[in-house]
């Protein structure tokens, strides 16, 4: 791996972990409403993401299509909603463990084999996930748990419709800017809802401007120089990184509960992933 690759890659897993530190300060310190954000975050990432690729390739047309937008946008309104009640570390790590989940579901569903350690890898994320879940004082609301772990699936779902395109940056832009009359629709549903503050705009745009698509497009620029195992690997950090960052600039607990489920989670995905690679 080159510096430029190294680099590249921590600065997109900075991006993904700052999109979830970004969304909690902006629930939880400001006063604006999930619905808005999404509408905001989703509306800025597409202007931004059209720019790149105006400035990259000025004569590529955007790609996407109309079901990956839909899951685009369930991703990010669950994700929204999700994080009203939650901490940063505890969503990213519900978040990420579904992505990776519900992709490795989907590899069996179409009669992907896995070996005994691979299927020892996946009992070991799902019983982590459960730790997390169980009830308890330190246990994550169970509503914004269940939106997050949806929010998690329909990126899975996302990501795996995006596996093939000769073009991602292309494909994402597309995909962004066709969720914004999904977010439009959205926020018109909960007009009588809505409440704004300057804090929380700033947030909703540097998510989607800053997280979302100039994130994104480092992470482009990264993925020729990382074989594939490197790239689904390199992932783990961002829960980790989520919590660390949750810890000192949200002062959010990092429980022991969260501790050992995300040691499970990561660890079973990690056995998973490892055996990928040596095949």
């Amino acid at each position: 791996m080159t510096t430029r690759t190294l680099l590249l890659t921590a600065l997109a897993m900075l991006a993904f972990a700052g999109n979830s530190i970004l969304c909690r300060i902006a629930l939880r310190d400001t006063a604006i409403d999930p619905a808005s954000f999404t509408g905001l975050r989703i509306l800025a990432g597409a202007l931004t993401l059209w720019l790149l690729l105006r400035i990259g390739t000025p004569r590529q047309s955007q790609g996407g299509d109309l079901f990956s937008a839909l899951a685009l946008f369930v991703y990010a309104a669950s994700f929204s909603y999700a994080y009203i009640n939650l901490d940063a570390g505890a969503g990213a790590l519900l978040l990420f463990g579904a992505v990776q989940l519900s992709m490795l579901a989907w590899g069996l569903l179409r009669g992907e084999r896995f070996s005994a350690w691979q299927i020892a890898g996946l009992l070991l994320a799902l019983s982590g996930l459960l730790i997390l879940l169980l009830p308890g004082s330190s246990a994550p609301a169970l509503d914004g748990a269940l939106l997050m772990l949806l929010s998690g699936v329909a990126w899975g779902i996302y990501s795996l419709r995006g596996r093939g395109a000769s073009n991602p940056l292309a494909a994402t832009a597309g995909n962004f800017i066709k969720a914004v009359p999904l977010a439009a629709v959205l926020c018109l549903v909960t007009l009588g809802q809505q409440q704004w503050d300057a804090p929380g705009i700033v947030y909703a745009l540097l998510s989607g401007a800053l997280t979302s698509g100039v994130g994104y497009a480092i992470w482009y620029a990264a993925l020729p120089g990382l074989a594939a195992i490197q790239a689904a690997s390199v992932q783990l950090s961002v829960p980790l990184l989520t919590a660390i960052a949750g810890t000192v600039l949200l002062g959010e607990a990092l429980t022991a509960t969260l501790i050992i489920s995300g040691a499970a989670i990561l660890g079973g995905i990690a056995m998973v992933l490892s055996i990928r690679h040596r095949g």
